[in-house]
This record gives structure tokens, C-alpha cells and sequence, in this order.
């Protein structure tokens, strides 16, 4: 062990990180043992969720900040291709919501999907912690163990992911006003993992050893797994299967519960095969996305009912179906050439306008609530691959120029992915506190505003970053150029600003706005959006990657983080014009809790369960 005497900044922080954490955990052991039902205004479960996603997070952003210096300085991949990597792998641990959240839905309950999840996370992290010979991907066949441990993660963040923070709104009937703070400090939870993670975790992974602070994250995920099986009284009957018996039922002499827990490690096979060819992903991501998009508009269009107890007549169907099928020929033919032509072009904007046309006429002659709610939720969706493709330059290009062109006086390069979570543990309850605040006094402002400011300011972080560069620029030890280390604590205290008005604001709006039966579905589209945005930053940094010798240059780098920078800015400040537009298709003032009047326990909580009152449910004595 290094001589206290010795120790520096990241040194220091690392110890305060593990006496923090342990501060938090007797903290949550006091609040989740006290006999009463709540505890600070908020009920148990939710403390119970935060730790458990708070050594999810551990793991998964200790690991997070060690990947792009792990396979450029451990497996010698090239700095584009590193990028590339780096965005395949967090667009598929955002895009497997999907699929365990549908499973979540109709058959599993969101419990068992996060306890299946937590497993195979464990093993991942696990599996991490095995780093061959240190020879380079082209001569170490341990990297297919590396493959096989991303795909762990992968597949195992999208059975855990989107179904524990449906779980947070379950816990709240959908009208309350604390559902922005329970998410909010759930976010706090979220980034209190981040923070010691990168503080403990990466540290030791990138000064002592790969393999123990790939371990150590492992040991982190292992702990959330023990928290979420002791904590199942605290989730009051939330998240049990919509029909616990249909679980027991065999199929091919197997129960229907384990063959969908065969069908997730058959998923790992996949996911397995697919990060080695990350370019497909991209392509891979396009086309699900338009099968997603086009299932969510489908259901919404014909399914949902209308405010008369009718679903749509599908007059506008045939427009409907053409639009979609327009725009999965546009696609294909996009993977066959390789890139985007002309006549693909056209292709896309001609389905585009189809689609738009059969929800204009649905608009138009069907008055339906819960239709339009789905289309404010898709507009917060798309706005996840802007943002998102900007603030993971953070794990990936902005990773990279960290370690060479910022003047970092000796400290490790990780110690720096712990500063946007250690800004959010510092201002999410200040963000929470003035969201109860503005909504008490009338005037808060919608989420859709909040999503466009929080935009904004993501791009102000690149502009105001590339002037410290340019303007400030101080001349390294070997004669290179470096950026003042204040203008990338200015970078990141911007971007976790726009964060905390997009992100929680976001996670409540798509659980508060949901249809009952749509909830996971909802919420997994949500985290879709956030995979675009990591392989959206995952190409960018690649084109980063494309200077001197397949190395990423400051010049091309501060030029690119520039353009986005603007870019953001400007669509931000749109978004935030016609957000009350978009406030008007949520139809807020028609919201109300679900109660049916049967007298069941456990009926008025949020979306997400199709049995709100559980497997057995219980007279509620408050009404006999």
C-alpha cells in the first residue's frame, strides 16, 4: 500500500468516496428498518430501489470509465474503433430495455425481470475481471471472455434497467406532486453509485490493476443483487407477474419462467456475436427503431380507447401500414449500399409524411387522451438521441482528450468521470427541492420546457469548453497544447445541469403519462432513445479517431464539440418555444389515479403493473 505520505488528490478522494458510501449505507439501513410506512415524506420501497440501483450503478460506470483506456492502452484497439466500441456497447445496454420490458409487462412482473437482470450483471462485471495477457485483441483469444462479459452487462441491464424505475412509480399514485422528487432522488441514488464506482472502482482499475477494479465493480452489482431479494416486503406487492399461474405453464415440457429466462441467455449469444460487428449495430438500432416506433403509433392509433370507451374505426390504417412499410424499404436499402442515397432519402421523408398524415387524421376525428399522451412521449424520446449523443462524449472522445490534451496535474484520468455525478449528488436535492417549490406556487415550468433548457445547456458546456481551449490553452511538459483543467469542471457542471432539468424530468414524464398496460414498453422506448444517443456518440468520437495515425487530434476534436455545441443550443431553444404545444397533448388536467372503486389493496398506484393489488390481493380495511 502506498505511504499515506504520498498520497494525492485522487488518492484522497477515493478514501472519502468509500467513508461516504458507507455513510449512505447506514443511512439507508436507519430509513428502511423504521416502523413506519414512509420515511422523509417518501415511502420505504424507495430507499430500497435507490441502493439497489445505486451498486448497479457502481458497477456498471466503475466499469464505464475504465473501457475506453481499457481497449485502447489494454487491447490495443485504435481510438476509433475504441469509440466505436464503447457506443455499440452502451446503445445495446439501452436498447435491451425493450425486449425485458415487454417480457416485464406480459409475463415476468418487473421483480423477477430485475432479479434475472442483477444475476447475469453479476456474472458480467465477474467476467470483466479476466484480462489475458495484455498482448493486444489480435493475438489474446481471452478477448472473446471480454466479449461475452459486455454481453452479460448488456443483456443483463435490459431486464434490470427500465423495470426498477417503473417500479419508483409504482410506489405513488399518479397524481401525486412528490412523483419528480421520488425520481429525483432516485437519480441521486443513481449518481452516488457513479461517483464511488468511478472514485473506488476505476481508480484502482487504472493505477493498480485492470483486473481488480473490473472485480471490485463486480463485488459492488453482487451487493445491489443482495438488497433487491431482502427488500421485496418493502415494494408493497408492485412488480409481481400479471398472471403468476400463466409462469407455471409448460411449454416444450419447460415452465414458461424458465424458458424466458433461456430465451435471455440465448440473448447473451446474440449480443455476443453483434458487439464484434459494431458498425451493424447502428444499422441494427435504425430498423428496430422503426419497428418500435411504428408498434407504439399502432397501438396508440388502434388500440387505446377513446374518450367515448371506442378505439379507432382504422380508416387511416392503410396510410398507417404503407408509411411504415415505406420507411423499413427505405432502411434496408440504406444496409445494402452501405450509407444513405437518394432515393433512400426520399424514401424516409415520404414515410415519414405517411405516418404523420394517419396521426393528423386520428388527431383530427377521434378524440382520445390517452393517444395524445403517446405522442408527447414520443417527442420527448426523440429529443434523447441529442442529448445523449452529446453528454456520452464524456465516457469516449471527451475520455480520450482527457488523458492527452488537458493538464490534469498527474491526476488519473477516471477521477474526472466521477465530477458530473458527485455535481448531481450536490444538486439533485437543490433541482428537487426547487421543482416542489415552483410547482406549489404555480409556476413551474412543463417538462417539456425543463427538457428544452436542459438541452441548452448541454450545448453551452461544449461552446463554453472549446473557448477555455482556445482562449487558455497552456503549453504541457512534451510541448502539447492542453486545455486548463477548470474548463473541463465548467464542461461537466453545464452538462449535469441540462441532465438534472432532461433526464428525471424525462423518466417521470413517460411513467406519469403511461397507460397502464404500455408502462414498461413506454419507459424501455425512453431508454431506446438514450441507445441512439450513446451509438450517436459513439460514431462521433469516431470521427475523431480518424486523424494522425487512427489517433483522435485536439484540433478535429475541438472543432467537432463546437458544432454540436451550436447545433444543441439551437434545438434546444426550439423545443423550449413550442413546449406548450406539446404540454397540451398531455392532457394534465384530465390525469387522474387509478382507482376502479373494487375496494383492492394496492389499485391507486402509479403505471406499470396490469394487477396493481398483487398476486393475492386484500381487502383494504381503511374501506370495509
Amino acid at each position: 500500500m502506498k505511504d499515506m505520505g504520498l498520497w494525492n488528490y485522487a488518492d484522497w478522494a477515493a478514501l472519502v468516496a468509500a467513508v461516504v458510501l458507507g455513510a449512505f449505507l447506514i443511512g439507508g439501513a436507519w430509513a428502511i428498518t423504521r416502523p413506519q410506512e414512509e420515511v422523509l415524506g417518501h415511502p420505504k420501497g424507495l430507499y430500497m430501489l435507490f441502493f439497489a440501483e445505486m451498486w448497479e450503478r457502481f458497477s456498471y460506470y466503475g466499469m464505464r470509465a475504465l473501457l475506453t483506456l481499457y481497449l485502447v492502452k489494454h487491447w490495443l484497439f485504435e481510438d476509433g474503433d475504441s469509440n466505436l466500441i464503447y457506443g455499440a456497447y452502451t446503445s445495446l445496454v439501452y436498447i435491451t430495455p425493450v425486449l425485458g420490458g415487454w417480457l416485464a409487462d406480459k409475463y415476468l412482473g418487473q421483480r423477477k425481470a430485475v432479479l434475472f437482470g442483477a444475476v447475469l450483471l453479476t456474472a458480467g462485471h465477474f467476467f470483466m475481471a479476466f484480462e489475458g495477457n495484455g498482448t493486444g485483441y489480435e493475438n489474446d483469444p481471452t478477448i472473446n471472455i471480454f466479449w461475452l462479459a459486455l454481453a452479460l452487462i448488456i443483456v443483463g441491464s435490459g431486464f434490470l434497467k427500465a423495470n426498477i424505475s417503473v417500479m419508483v412509480g409504482q410506489l405513488y399514485p399518479r397524481t401525486d406532486i412528490r412523483r419528480d422528487s421520488a425520481y429525483t432522488i432516485f437519480y441521486m441514488g443513481i449518481n452516488l453509485g457513479a461517483a464511488t464506482g468511478v472514485l473506488i472502482a476505476a481508480y484502482i482499475g487504472e493505477t493498480v490493476n485492470w483486473a481488480w477494479g473490473f472485480g471490485l465493480a463486480g463485488f459492488g452489482m453482487l451487493l445491489g443483487l443482495f438488497v433487491f431479494v431482502l427488500g421485496k416486503s418493502l415494494l408493497r406487492g408492485n412488480g409481481e407477474p400479471p398472471v403468476p399461474a400463466k409462469l407455471k405453464e409448460k411449454v416444450a415440457g419447460i415452465n414458461l419462467e424458465w424458458l424466458l429466462y433461456g430465451v435471455g441467455l440465448v440473448g447473451v449469444a446474440v449480443i455476443w456475436t453483434l458487439i464484434q460487428y459494431q458498425e451493424a449495430v447502428g444499422w441494427i438500432l435504425l430498423l428496430s427503431g422503426i419497428c418500435l416506433l411504428g408498434y407504439v403509433l399502432q397501438q396508440a392509433l388502434y388500440r387505446l380507447p377513446g374518450e367515448d370507451g371506442k378505439p379507432s374505426t382504422g380508416s387511416t390504417s392503410t396510410i398507417f401500414y404503407a408509411g411504415v412499410l415505406v420507411l423499413l424499404a427505405s432502411a434496408g436499402l440504406m444496409i445494402a449500399q452501405g450509407g444513405s442515397g437518394t432515393i433512400s432519402n426520399i424514401g424516409l421523408i415520404a414515410g415519414l409524411v405517411l405516418v404523420l398524415v394517419a396521426c393528423f387524421g386520428e388527431a383530427k376525428k377521434h378524440v382520445n387522451y390517452a393517444r395524445d399522451r403517446v405522442f408527447a412521449m414520443i417527442f420527448v424520446i426523440l429529443l434523447m438521441p441529442l442529448f445523449w449523443g452529446l453528454f456520452e462524449q464524456a465516457g469516449g472522445s471527451m475520455n480520450l482528450y482527457t488523458d492527452r490534451y488537458v493538464d490534469r496535474g498527474g491526476i488519473p484520468t477516471t477521477f474526472f468521470q466521477s465530477i458530473n455525478p458527485i455535481y448531481i449528488i450536490l444538486l439533485a436535492p437543490l433541482f428537487a427541492g426547487l421543482w416542489q417549490w415552483l410547482a406549489r406556487t404555480g409556476k413551474e415550468p412543463s417538462a417539456i420546457a425543463k427538457m428544452g433548457l436542459g438541452i441548452v445547456q448541454m450545448g453551452l458546456a461544449f461552446v463554453v469548453f472549446v473557448w477555455g481551449a482556445q482562449q487558455f490553452g497552456v503549453t504541457g511538459a512534451n510541448g502539447a497544447l492542453l486545455t486548463p483543467v477548470l474548463f473541463l469542471f465548467l464542461f461537466y457542471l453545464l452538462s449535469t445541469t441540462g441532465e438534472l432539468c432532461l433526464s428525471p424530468v424525462g423518466l417521470s414524464a413517460i411513467n406519469r403519462l403511461s397507460v397502464r398496460h404500455m408502462a414498461s414498453l413506454m419507459m424501455a422506448a425512453f431508454f431506446f432513445g438514450t441507445a441512439g444517443g450513446n451509438y450517436v456518440a459513439g460514431f462521433m468520437g469516431s470521427l475523431m479517431g480518424e486523424g494522425e495515425g487512427g489517433e483522435m487530434t485536439r484540433d478535429a476534436a475541438l472543432d467537432l464539440y463546437q458544432t454540436m455545441g451550436w447545433v444543441a443550443i439551437g434545438v434546444g431553444i426550439v423545443v423550449t418555444i413550442i413546449s406548450p404545444l406539446v404540454k397540451k397533448l398531455m392532457h394534465l388536467d384530465k390525469l387522474a389515479d387509478d382507482d376502479v372503486g373494487d375496494d383492492l389493496a394496492g389499485q391507486a398506484e402509479g403505471p406499470g403493473e396490469a394487477q396493481g393489488a398483487g398476486i393475492h390481493p386484500a381487502i383494504d380495511p381503511k374501506r370495509s
